[in-house]
């Protein structure tokens, strides 16, 4: 039986995540550290630096049987784990990660309770075909839930350029404004 390769998501020493990700390079192993953007200010300048995005998470794609390879590598604490296993990402979360790095600069992630709610398909741009949980939108911002991450990726768009889909409640009051459960479109 041939294993096929996941994205699963390992959890690493604070501050290690490049780290990381150059020592499971050199063992071969293909992985992803999404890199943000943002312009620190010291006292007498700004510079423009890339930061982890995912605070001590570093992503691999890699067979079952490499698990024990990558918990071996320095910096590297576990894995993320749900039910009792390593947590497989969807690829297309992965992916959905990257145009977001690729399109938008100082993104901002803020942590949510995963609940299904409305989807969302992008119509046109950078991020086209995809599609997303949609879970708040004012003003420019849309935020856009990657369910098994457990974040919410913040993105400024236009509020000309969402077209309402069909609204469904899915969420209770207690977890987020009435107002924010609708499906979205972004065009």
């Amino acid at each position: 039986m041939n294993a096929k390769a996941l994205w699963y998501a390992v959890y690493t020493k604070p501050r290690w995540e490049k780290k990381v990700a150059e020592l499971l390079t050199r063992k071969g192993i293909e992985n992803y550290c999404p890199l943000n953007k943002v312009v620190k200010q010291w006292h007498d300048r700004k510079k423009l630096v890339e930061e982890p995005l995912f605070t001590s998470y570093v992503f691999v794609y890699i067979t079952p049987s490499y698990l024990a390879e990558v918990k071996k590598t320095a910096g590297v604490l576990n894995f993320v784990y749900w039910l009792g296993k390593p947590a497989i990402i969807r690829a297309e979360e992965i992916i959905t990660i990257q145009k977001f790095l690729n399109e938008y600069k100082a993104i901002q992630l803020q942590k949510v309770a995963v609940s299904p709610a409305d989807t969302v398909q992008v119509i046109s741009g950078p991020l086209m075909s995809l599609e997303g949980t949609v879970l708040e939108v004012f003003q420019k911002k849309v935020k856009v839930i990657l369910p098994s991450l457990g974040y919410a990726m913040v993105a400024e768009l236009e509020r000309t350029s969402i077209e309402v889909i069909s609204a469904k409640s899915t969420l209770s009051n207690s977890q987020l404004p009435p107002s924010s459960l609708k499906n979205f479109k972004i065009a």
